[in-house]
């Protein structure tokens, strides 16, 4: 028998049912039992009795390029574990690593590097990749290099994919780019997730692309062309759109609050994951740091370049939780559901974003303000709040 760890007297959350109190047994990192009452002996025990805890799946990004000054860009061994050594702190148990617009070379190095990297028992495991650009529009750059945007290319995209290790899980395009739907079909036919993102596109186009196999729109209302009531845009398409998830910032600078309960009311949690995009001052003090190359000026509120542009966030999981919780009042359910849940469902994930026998024991212990008081990657406690 291998490492074994009992969680009891808990509340579990669940995406699609009522919340029931009971135990929860974990071995070898899987879930092995989950009932209303476990007597069994395990190497470790976690008694939530009387405590108001909550047991939820563990948070998924599936957009974040950095943290605790570790990014993706860096092309680094040590910059990954950085990173996956810096999210369970805050609820995360997997995530993308999100690359930027570069050159092809600074690229290349940063998929080369992510191909030969595998999350050890005390981090956060990097599910694959996300290539974020340089298949984007310069109209909507933001803190993307304009001069390092191409238009979409089957052909560099095999190369980057065999680089990678076949890790690309989702690619964000601009769909009204040269070639734009031809390589959304491509990529979609290769089961990679084609997100729409950094694009002025018109609705018209946006329905162009679903119909190619577009399913996913990269950070909500940033970046991309406004609603305008003759003129939906991609905003409006993604809205209405009904095979399109959306990614939100929910930190209330991305979107304003009232924002992001307008996206709720139309998309429904089952329509929305929460994503931070943090870049590599996540969880540092205010200060000039580095993103693609370019100085970016963070407070404690928000990272931008020197003309104003925002450059990413440095908001956490945890916070995106509330923030969302404040902002719609959604329900449990629906938070495991945005946080965690549609992640895993959007990739194609059988073994994670939910608390069942069998999947992955990627697991959170919040309380009832959704502070995060323990992580669990793959059966190991990788993170307890105060220690």
């Amino acid at each position: 028998m291998g490492k074994t760890l009992l969680i009891s007297n808990i509340t579990i959350a669940d995406s699609e049912r009522e919340s029931m109190a009971g135990d929860v047994f974990l071995e070898d990192g899987k879930i092995i039992e989950v009932a209303a009452s476990i007597k069994k002996e395990a190497d470790f025990h976690v008694d939530a009795l009387d405590k108001g805890w909550i047991l939820v799946p563990g948070f998924i990004d599936i957009h974040i390029h950095g943290a605790s000054g570790f990014d993706v860009m860096d092309a680094t061994s040590e910059a990954l574990n950085g990173l996956a050594s810096a999210l369970p702190r805050e609820g995360t148990t997997s995530f993308l690593a999100t690359t930027m617009t570069q050159t092809e070379d600074n690229i290349d190095k940063a998929l080369k590097n992510a191909s030969l990297f595998n999350a050890d028992s005390t981090q956060a495991e990097m599910l694959g990749i996300h290539l974020e650009g340089p298949f984007i529009s310069t109209k909507r750059a933001g803190a993307q290099p304009v001069e390092h945007i191409m238009p979409p290319s089957i052909s560099l995209f095999e190369k980057w994919q065999e680089l990678s290790g076949n890790r690309i899980k989702l690619v964000t395009v601009a769909p009204e780019m040269d070639n734009g739907l031809a390589f959304i079909e491509e990529v979609t036919a290769n089961n990679v997730v084609a997100s729409l993102g950094h694009t002025d596109a018109t609705y018209e186009i946006v329905g162009e692309a679903v119909n190619a196999g577009a399913r996913h729109v990269t950070h909500l209302y940033n970046q991309m062309s406004p609603f305008h009531h003759r003129e939906p845009g991609v905003v409006g398409a993604a809205l209405l759109e009904k095979p399109l998830s959306v990614e939100l910032i929910v930190d209330f600078i991305h979107s304003a609050a009232k924002s992001v309960e307008f996206a709720f009311r139309q998309k429904g949690a089952s329509g929305i994951i929460l994503i931070t995009d943090a870049m590599r001052a996540k969880g540092l003090p205010p200060g000039t740091y580095d993103l693609g190359r370019q100085d970016v000026t963070v407070t404690h509120d928000d990272a931008r370049l020197s003309d104003g542009t925002l450059a990413g966030s440095i908001l956490t999981m945890e916070n995106a939780a509330k923030n969302m919780k404040a902002a719609t009042d959604c329900t449990l359910a629906e938070l495991v559901a945005m946080t965690s849940t549609n992640a895993a469902t959007q990739l194609g994930l059988s073994n994670k974003g939910k608390i069942e026998s069998g999947r992955d024991a990627d697991l959170t212990i919040i309380d009832e303000e959704w502070n995060v008081q323990m992580t669990i990657c793959r059966g190991n406690i990788t993170y307890t709040k105060g220690k």
